[in-house]
């Protein structure tokens, strides 16, 4: 299965959007997604860690799904975020998000209980064995503290449902010691913003990116000109980039998307408590590398966008 699935370049792992009482805006949502696709992103990822999928009811979650399928219309794969507390619950949302029409499910290990690797691996071995959809392992150890290491990753090589692998460690030698033990069984996607570059020389043919809500054109730019080995010409964006990038690697990220969107006119800041919005030194500085970025916009190689 692994193959039949097309997934490749830039899947922004999109925001929800609120009103001011925390209800969705599915309106404010359908139009965050419809212009990353409009600015030639090419996939989506709804309901992740950026999505704020634990804030979200399930409810919500079809909701939200269903605006993205609505706002995609075929032209881009849609992939949702699965975060559940139990394997049963995982695999129960992901097949209710696949008759919303999703191309595939992100599916996070089971959350709050610390798993040892056995566990992790039965875990998506579970949810691939009683969820019909092709599934994206996501690993993001420092966020949601159990590893999905190569060796877990390879022992389920047999579950041909289980397509692509998404790290968030930052250890992009990962990427080699999966490709050296099963070769390109996995489609294997970056997950970690500011190490992208790094990711797509050593084989990750996509990037689930929370920036590119915010500069999706750019975004987009690097991996093709990555994956084209323009490597030079990607550079001077990426530094350009980096300091926004790292953004994605703190513990408030979604405070961090979100204004930085809000700042670029691309959607609202607004977050779900226990998530506040940021304040002090913390917004001073997401809006002072944001003022830098955007007066010195680079101008970007053609790419085909």
């Amino acid at each position: 299965m692994s193959r039949a699935v097309n997934w490749s370049g830039v899947f922004p792992a999109v925001t929800t959007q609120f009103n001011d009482d925390f209800s969705i805006n599915l309106e404010e949502t359908y139009k965050v997604i419809s212009n990353v696709i409009r600015d030639g992103v090419s996939g989506l990822v709804v309901c992740g860690s950026v999505g704020e999928n634990t804030s979200l009811t399930a409810e919500e979650k079809i909701a939200v799904t269903e605006v993205a399928v609505d706002a995609a219309k075929g032209r881009v794969p849609v992939i949702c975020g699965v975060a559940e507390f139990t394997s049963v619950a995982a695999a129960k949302t992901a097949n209710l998000v696949r008759k919303a029409g999703v191309d595939g499910v992100m599916l996070m290990p089971a959350l709050v209980y610390g798993s040892k690797p056995y566990e992790t691996a039965e875990h998506y071995r579970y949810v691939a064995k009683n969820a019909d959809v092709p599934l994206m392992v996501y690993n993001n150890p420092p966020i949601y503290k159990n590893d999905v290491t190569p060796d877990i990753l390879i022992s389920l090589a047999d579950c041909d449902n289980v397509v692509c692998f998404k790290d968030s460690s930052g250890d992009t030698r990962r990427f080699i010691d999966v490709r050296n033990e099963v070769g390109d069984r996995f489609i294997l996607f970056a997950g970690l913003d500011d190490v992208v570059l790094e990711s797509l020389a050593v084989g990750a043919e996509g990037w689930v990116s929370g920036m590119s809500n915010v500069f999706p054109k750019e975004g987009e730019t690097i991996f093709r000109l990555c994956k084209a080995g323009r490597f030079a010409e990607a550079m001077p964006i990426y530094e350009w980039l980096m300091p926004i990038l790292h953004l994605d690697a703190r513990a408030d990220l979604v405070q961090c998307i979100k204004l930085c969107e809000a700042i670029a006119g691309r959607g609202g800041e607004l977050t779900r408590p226990p998530r506040l919005l940021l304040r002090g030194e913390d917004r001073a500085h997401v809006e002072a590398i944001m003022a830098k970025a955007l007066a010195n916009r680079p101008q970007l190689p053609d790419v085909g966008l």
